[in-house]
């Protein structure tokens, strides 16, 4: 095989009291993506879009992705790579994550699963370290392993897939940019001992949850006391959109990664499509233009096509 085309999820990281550990993929949006072994070394990219995303290797993160395989598989041939971005640059859904993921995936096909998913996670990594500034996984490890996932730790790597009922995501994603680097700059750099311990409850009882299948518990669980206060300010109706969600039956929400898009969960596809047209209408009240996605939480991470 020297040629291969895959899909590649958005992802909600953070999941409210899950900052930098806590994860799941969407069944869509999806990248594109075609991967194909070339003679000379290294990495080419053909961006298929106008997003004016770099096409240098060591400048895009599908690019760095691919070098840091090429140099740990140690072989005397490259990749050209063909990417149709369907995950909008700096949505807050993991699209650097889509496009580091969805490269080494389909690298590691071409060279015959030489590499666990967690070795993937690790070397798509360096994307991540590329787009944010930091060597963080809560976006890579769903968009690899599909599901929800929880990063226990980054040195070493360490993955807990989690079990999850039937849940369906509406995602908002007002057209306004924040960057992570500056999301993450606003953040405190100390927390008070009680409002981490309410984190780390939430979170733990968050995981039981899902395991569990409780959907009372997963919407008593999605609140956080860190992150969310500060953040929300940089996104437009924040307040609003999430009280009309908890109205219209959502479980929870937040903020998706560092946003500006905003995730709620719901029990059914019904009360996801009500989140949704209520979501719409706050939003059509201003000059912001917005897209937003309704879809059921992935059991799959890339997939080969």
């Amino acid at each position: 095989m020297v040629e291969i085309s895959v899909l590649a999820p958005a992802t909600v990281a953070n999941v409210v009291c899950g900052f930098d550990c806590l994860g799941f993929a969407l069944s869509e949006p999806c990248d594109e993506m075609t991967l194909r072994k070339i003679d000379e070394p290294g990495v080419r990219i053909i961006n298929l879009d106008n997003y004016g995303l770099p096409t240098e290797p060591q400048k895009n993160v599908a690019g760095v992705a691919l070098l840091a395989l090429l140099a740990a598989a140690n072989v005397d041939f490259g990749f050209e790579v063909e990417i149709k971005k369907n995950i909008m640059p700096g949505s807050g859904i993991g699209s650097s994550a889509a496009s580091a993921c969805g490269a080494v995936v389909a690298a590691n096909r071409l060279l015959d699963d030489r590499f666990t998913k967690l070795e993937l996670v690790d070397l798509a990594m360096a994307g991540e370290a590329l787009a944010s500034g930091s060597r963080h996984a809560d976006n890579l490890a769903p968009c690899i392993y599909g599901g929800f996932t929880l990063v226990r730790s980054t040195d070493p790597l360490d993955i807990v897939e989690i079990d999850f009922p039937p849940l369906f995501a509406t995602v908002i994603h007002p057209q306004i940019e924040i960057k992570t680097s500056e999301a993450r700059a606003i953040l405190p750099k100390e927390v008070p001992l009680k409002s981490a311990i309410r984190n780390w409850s939430n979170l733990g009882s968050l995981v039981a949850a899902l395991a569990k299948g409780d959907y009372a518990l997963i919407a008593r669980s999605l609140e956080d006391t860190i992150v969310e206060p500060v953040r929300k300010s940089l996104i437009p109706k924040f307040d609003q959109i999430k009280a009309a969600s908890l109205d219209a039956g959502a479980l929870g929400g937040g903020i998706s990664g560092s946003g500006p898009s905003i995730f709620m969960l719901s029990a059914t596809r019904a009360l996801a499509n009500e989140v949704s047209y209520r979501m719409n209408g706050i939003y059509d009240e201003t000059d912001i233009d917005f897209n937003t996605h309704v879809c059921e939480i992935c059991p799959d991470g890339v997939r080969i096509l």
